[in-house]
């Protein structure tokens, strides 16, 4: 994870740009993505007390982005230190014109993507990999299970989402109804829309529906909460303490949500299934009688069965990127707001790709 050289505060008529740590030649090129990254649509207050030490690299960086902000608004730079008067005066006076800061081609983007997916997917074994220890550990020594935070978040994460799981599976069992009779009826087949609501929620539409719905709302959460925790420092003071953040924060949230999350994919298909039933009575004046009878004959254990299974992965994955987005933030509010979002995307589009990979071995197994 990148260290933070730059801590901007927003106010109403300025912003005051907060630099810190080290600014040499082997960090120039971060502080530089940080710079680029600064608004310059107020006036900017640029606090250098926070450096701890600096190079004729450093000072040059800090020199091109002063003349830089110059040219767009007002600058008033506070906290330097004598030593730092001296290093930039001395460059000043052998500079011969401000370059404007160098903007990154077409290339050097794609490269610069692909080196921080990289980095991401690398970061994100490791934190698997220390998680499993963890767990291998929690299984030695059962008496460190936390009960009471799991379920804590098992009635978080499960019981308070059962009205929006419930709302968004019944319209999506009566869109598919809906939109299945007018195809049927046209072949007189009215009554296999039972066969595709019931078969199509339990085995696809239910599970990936209901962890859709969880990632943006649990998903999130958790990136959201340990990241505040990581802003305010607690998680290193629970370090300095000796308390493992995976035991205490990462463990209770995977377990809690691979319990809640089948429960809540059960009661998914069951709405799904009802929303359909309506539908099919409104549209196709198939009654509710007619649609259970015809449920008992189509709808197999199987596919309940092949549908259930994918509830632990998906939890185990949305709680996963969750918490990993959560211990990836620094200390400063957009970064909570970037990882939150990046949480959210990354967990929707694991389930996705996982839903595509479990339909590939069903189909394989021909289950």
């Amino acid at each position: 994870m990148n260290e933070q050289y730059l801590v901007p505060q927003a106010d109403n008529d300025h912003i005051k740009l907060l630099s810190k740590g080290k600014w040499t030649l082997a960090s120039v090129r971060q502080i530089e993505k940080q710079l680029a990254k600064i608004p310059y649509d107020k006036k900017i207050i640029w606090d250098v007390s926070g450096i701890s030490d600096f190079d004729s690299a450093g000072v040059l960086l800090f020199i091109e982005y002063l003349e830089y902000y110059k040219k767009e608004t007002t600058v008033e730079v506070v906290g330097y230190n004598s030593s730092q008067k001296e290093m930039y005066d001395l460059l000043r006076s052998h500079t011969i014109e401000n370059i404007p800061p160098r903007k990154n081609g077409f290339l050097e983007n794609i490269g610069k993507t692909a080196v921080e997916l990289y980095d991401d997917i690398r970061d994100f074994v490791a934190f698997i990999g220390q998680l499993f220890v963890a767990l291998f550990y929690l299984l030695i020594n059962p008496k460190g299970i936390r009960l009471k935070e799991m379920v804590y978040h098992i009635n978080h994460s499960g019981f308070n989402a059962l009205a929006i799981i419930g709302l968004t599976s019944f319209l999506v069992g009566m869109v598919i109804a809906y939109q299945g009779a007018v195809q049927l009826a046209k072949f007189g087949a009215d009554i296999f829309i039972v066969d595709t609501v019931s078969i199509s929620m339990v085995r696809e539409l239910g599970p990936m529906m209901t962890a859709i719905v969880i990632a943006g709302r649990s998903g999130s959460a958790y990136t959201a909460e340990i990241g505040a925790m990581k802003i305010t420092e607690e998680i290193s003071a629970m370090r300095t303490m000796g308390f493992d953040p995976y035991n205490f924060l990462v463990i209770p949230r995977i377990f809690a949500l691979m319990i809640a999350l089948p429960l809540l994919i059960f009661f998914s298909d069951i709405m799904g299934i009802y929303g359909g039933m309506v539908a099919s009575q409104m549209q196709l004046d198939i009654s509710m009688s007619q649609f259970i009878d015809r449920l008992y004959e189509v709808l197999e254990v199987k596919h309940y069965i092949l549908g259930m299974l994918k509830g632990p992965v998906f939890a185990f994955i949305i709680a996963a990127v969750g918490c990993f987005r959560g211990f990836q933030v620094s200390d400063n509010t957009e970064s909570l707001g970037l990882h939150t979002t990046a949480s959210v995307v990354n967990s929707i589009f694991l389930v996705i790709a996982f839903d595509a990979l479990f339909s590939v071995i069903y189909t394989e197994l021909d289950l």
